[in-house]
Order: C-alpha cells, then structure tokens, then sequence
C-alpha cells in the first residue's frame, strides 16, 4: 500500500475494506455523517471519493452507504479546531446528491451546523462548560460565523428536552444558533442586484418566453423568491402534488438558471443553488407560507438558511412578499415561515439606521448522534489515485 497523506484508522493490512471513524447526526431536520478533519485525506479529490463511496453516491437508493435516498439525508460535516483567532471550530459543510457523483462544498447548511457543537464536544475538539457550552463556528463554505450554544449540565452534553421543531418527530434539548454575518453570504450582496425587486425574462424548454417577478437575495442562502400565484397556484399545494409537476419544475429551473447571471453566481445548472421558494399568504397563524425546492425537490419543510433569508425578505420593503406577509412592525421581530411540515419562527433584529439591513438572525435548533464507528469504504479508492 503506498504512503498517504493522512492516518488510516483501523487496520488497513487485514481487509480491503478501509475503516475512518465517522458519527451519523441528526442537525434539525438533515442528516449524515461527520468526520474529524484529521481523518479524512487532504487531497481535495481523495476527501471526495470517501464521502462519495460513505453516502453511497451516485446511487438513487444508495444502497452501499449512509445516504437516505434524498438530498436532506445526503449531506456530511467535516470539523477541526480552528486556527482563526476568535473563532473555537471550523465546519465544512458537504452536500452530495443521490444520484450524482459531486460534492457541493460551496454552500451552507444550517440545519448541519447545529449538529456541529455537539460532535466536536463529543470527539473532544472542545470541552463542555458547567451548565452550558458555546462555540464561535466558522463555516468554511462561504467564510459565515455564528455561535452556538448547547446544554451541557454537569459538563456533560444533554440531548433530551422539551423543545420540539417542525418536520423532526418528538422533542430534544435546544441548540440555539445566533448568526453573525449571513448577508452575501455566497453572492456578492445581500440583495446582489441592488435592487429588492426585480423582473427576469426566461426562455422554457417549449421555447416559450416568460416574465416573472422575483426577489433575488442572500441573507444565508441564496434564493429565488417568487409568488405562487405568478405560476397558477395556491401555495398550500402538498409536496407530492409539487414534486409530480413537471411543467412547474421545468419553469422553475429555466427560471433558476436566468437568475444565477444575475446573482453574480454565474451558470448554475450544476449547483444546488439558488433555492427556489413560492411565497403565499400564510394559513396557519404565521408570517407567509413557503414550498422550497432543493433546487428540483420540494422539500418537506424549509432549511435553516433558507428561512432566514425568506424571514428577510418579508421585512424589505417593496419584496415580492410585500402584500403576503404579515411581518409586524419595529426592529426586532419574530418571523414565523410556514413550511409543508409545520413552521420555522426566525428573530431578526433590524439596523436602526436602515431598516433594509438586518443586524442579527437567531433561531432553535435540535441535534443528536444517531450512530458512533467506523464507516467501510472500497481501499482502491485511495490506492488506486495515488
């Protein structure tokens, strides 16, 4: 076997099967496995062939790996210590597709990132406090901080509670999240065409020319907002009805790949952003109605970021969520985003001197190991490359 460059668990010589400790988490409601950074190559595309073969990609069911048949169960995090000053851990977020032999390192996950204060303290890459336990968390994906804090009475991390959130069943021990500079957060702004409105021309695959109305923003995510009734519906249409609309999914991406451009994004037929999301009126008591798409699933409720940045969009003034919304008034508000599982409450806190920029967004979490080991990858995968 030849020289790597980095350690391999196990005993390599006894198997042609390579064993890297890895932790199966749950962060809110996404799941996958989580490496120590040490235990993973440090050849880009080495990493890459490990999380393909421990998800089980590309594979619609991936049957040989972890992954769960889904872009929400196909996702992994790699954590170290950090070096940044300030900052206690660095988190790289990875999304795999079932189907699909890439590895998207370049957006967030903030359901993931709840699950990373958790699997550090639990590896030992940081130690618990008395009562609590918090941790400055870097992103790596796009450079975004936050702190996270976690229950740790007794120095010793609790996983069972009372709180319970929307699309995960049962209740668990809260993870508070406090982002710190989500805006741009992989375009070059906020709102990345300056404007909090815009009108984009797209052309279907029919060749039909079409016009719509969009909110192009990145407060976390970026995104597509549009209203559903600008494509013939409601917007409390179930996932399966949305998923099984190929009409509608085909506009959506046509429209998808007109905006990148002007995200400052680029072409991005191969990306998993931006996110598209229909808005509609609330119907369950909360500020609007979302259904998301990841980016050609629906998804069965909203993802971390993603709610930030609709939470965002409906307190600009002149959004395409303006006469949706029902956002309330002064500068800290609670945004309750409606999802098709339920609801996702978001706390902004709005600039005093600019009520356009939004100076704070916090919201609860749950996570928790589901499994500890070792996950078994093909040894030709290294050895083959090298």
């Amino acid at each position: 076997m030849p020289d790597l460059d980095f350690p391999l668990p196990g005993d390599a010589d006894a198997s042609d099967l390579l064993a890297i400790p890895c932790t199966l988490m749950r962060g809110g409601t996404s799941r996958g496995p989580f490496f120590v950074a040490d235990d993973l190559p440090g050849d880009i595309a080495a990493r890459d062939r490990v999380l393909l073969a421990a998800l089980g990609s590309p594979d619609r069911r991936q049957i040989d790996g972890l992954g769960g048949a889904h872009p929400l169960t196909s996702k992994a995090g790699i954590v170290s210590r950090s070096r940044v000053t300030g900052v206690d851990l660095d988190f790289l977020f990875a999304q795999l597709q079932p189907e699909s032999d890439r590895v998207d390192t370049t957006p967030n996950c903030g359901n993931m990132l709840a699950a990373v204060l958790p699997f550090a303290i639990e590896r030992g890459l940081i130690v618990a406090g008395p009562e609590t336990t918090t941790a400055r968390i870097l992103t790596l994906n796009t450079g975004m901080q936050c702190d996270v804090t976690v229950q740790t009475p007794g120095g010793r991390l609790r996983y069972r509670g009372d709180t319970r959130i929307d699309g995960v069943p049962g209740s668990a021990a809260p993870v508070s999240i406090n982002f710190l500079d989500t805006a741009g957060s992989v375009c070059p702004a906020m709102l990345p065409t300056g404007r909090v409105q815009d009108s984009v021309r797209y052309v279907t695959s029919s060749g039909e020319q079409r016009e719509t109305a969009v909110t192009l923003i990145d407060n976390g995510m970026p995104m597509v907002l549009v209203r559903a009734s600008d494509f013939g519906l409601t917007g409390d249409e179930s996932v399966a009805v949305l998923n099984a609309d190929a009409f509608l999914k085909e506009r959506l991406d046509a429209l998808r790949l007109a905006c990148g451009p002007l995200m400052g994004l680029g072409e991005v037929s191969a990306r998993n952003y931006p996110k598209m999301c229909l808005l509609s009126a609330p119907v369950a008591g909360g500020t609007i109605s979302t259904r998301c798409f990841i980016p050609h699933v629906c998804h069965e409720a909203i993802g971390v970021l993603a709610a930030v940045t609709v939470a965002t969009a409906c307190v600009l003034e002149g959004s395409v969520a303006q006469g949706l919304a029902l956002p309330g008034s002064g500068l800290q508000r609670t945004v309750s985003v409606e999802h098709p599982s339920g609801e996702f409450s978001v706390a902004l806190e709005l600039d005093p001197h600019d009520q356009q920029q939004i100076r704070r967004a916090a919201l609860l979490r749950t996570a928790r190991p589901i499994l500890r080991g070792e996950v078994l990858i093909p040894a030709e995968l290294l050895t083959d490359h090298s």
